[in-house]
């Protein structure tokens, strides 16, 4: 049985964006008449490169989460676990455009890459430029050498901070794309994941799960994994994913790293703690230092219990940009 507090099931996604609209109304805006197309309260900002996103509701705070001062500047919503069309990402693209043009950041899905693409070529239309930096950093979900068929997923939030961070500087859009495509290529994810997600307008699980059991690997829509066994401890889980996760970019001794712990959405902050406290272990072990950790739900799927680790390999610029403020409704940091 379905036990959730909505109203009407065909009406979560839109009454949940009232929800949030009449939360935030002094950082974020819906333009077009529709309530799936959000955007900066104070876009377009002339002058600055602006970033869009968008994708299937039931993530937050990804990806409409992300939008405000230091991130990103527009979304397109859609439905549950399905993508917005190309008419909503347009009426964003021309609603954020201050005139030097637009960054696409979005993940690597198939309904989404076709809606943008098609969105970005109406754009063109328009004069305005687009550019796109499809993400895909989620390592269960392709092996290495072919890194292109990659899921996105919790890592897309360091794309969004750093590529974010450099708009904000005045940076021109090939500027700000080169360093979303530097930060999407050094950060990789892995996630576990203990039961499934009912999509209100279906009203039961989306996949089943045994009791005792778990599923390394398993993407944020129920997407299979690489391994479903007994449920291990913490310890074993984290360390069976960080061998997953180390030698793929590789993360080698003398590396600076920024770790994202990331709850899937009924995962307690005290667990994600608890896997971190392995994390952090592992990674002085390995002699790589770790210069900014973030831990809490970035990246949700609904009422799935299950973490994800992601970890971002630091440069000198990456770490200025990743330490840049940033506010939105969801997200708040101080200049560090």
């Amino acid at each position: 049985m379905m036990k959730k507090f909505i109203n009407k099931p065909e009406a979560f996604v839109d009454e949940m964006l009232e929800g949030i609209l009449a939360a935030h109304p002094d950082q974020l805006r819906n333009v077009a008449d529709d309530l799936r197309c959000i955007v900066r309260a104070d876009a377009p900002r002339t002058g600055k490169v602006a970033l869009a996103t968008g994708g299937g509701s039931g993530h937050l705070p990804l990806f409409l989460g992300y939008v405000g001062q230091g991130m990103l500047d527009g979304c397109a919503v859609g439905g549950v676990f399905q993508s917005p069309s190309s008419e909503q990402a347009l009426e964003v693209t021309k609603a954020i455009d201050g005139g030097k043009g637009v960054l696409y950041i979005y993940g690597n899905y198939g309904g989404d890459i076709i809606n943008f693409d098609m969105a970005a070529e109406m754009a063109e239309m328009e004069d305005i430029r687009v550019e796109t930096y499809v993400a895909g950093e989620d390592v269960a979900s392709a092996p290495k050498g072919e890194e292109g068929k990659r899921r996105g997923v919790a890592g897309i939030f360091y794309v969004y901070k750093c590529a974010g961070a450099k708009a904000e500087e005045g940076a021109d859009l090939d500027e700000v794309k080169r360093v979303a495509e530097l930060a999407g290529a050094n950060v990789r994810t892995m996630g576990v994941a203990l039961s499934p997600v009912i999509v209100p307008e279906v009203g039961k699980p989306s996949f089943t799960i045994g009791d005792g059991e778990m599923e390394i690997g398993m993407g944020i829509h129920g997407e299979p994994g690489i391994r479903r066994g007994k449920l291990l401890t913490a310890d074993e889980v984290v360390q069976e994913m960080m061998d997953q996760i180390m030698p793929d970019l590789p993360y080698e001794k003398g590396d600076e790293v920024s770790v994202l712990m990331n709850g899937l959405g009924a995962t307690p902050k005290e667990e994600l703690y608890v896997a971190y406290r392995k994390v952090a272990e592992i990674l002085k072990g390995k002699g790589i230092s770790v210069v900014k950790v973030y831990v809490g739900e970035f990246a949700t799927s609904l009422e799935m219990t299950g973490f994800s680790i992601s970890m971002l390999k630091l440069n000198d610029e990456l770490k200025g940009l990743l330490m840049k403020g940033a506010r939105t409704p969801f997200f708040e940091q101080a200049a560090l």
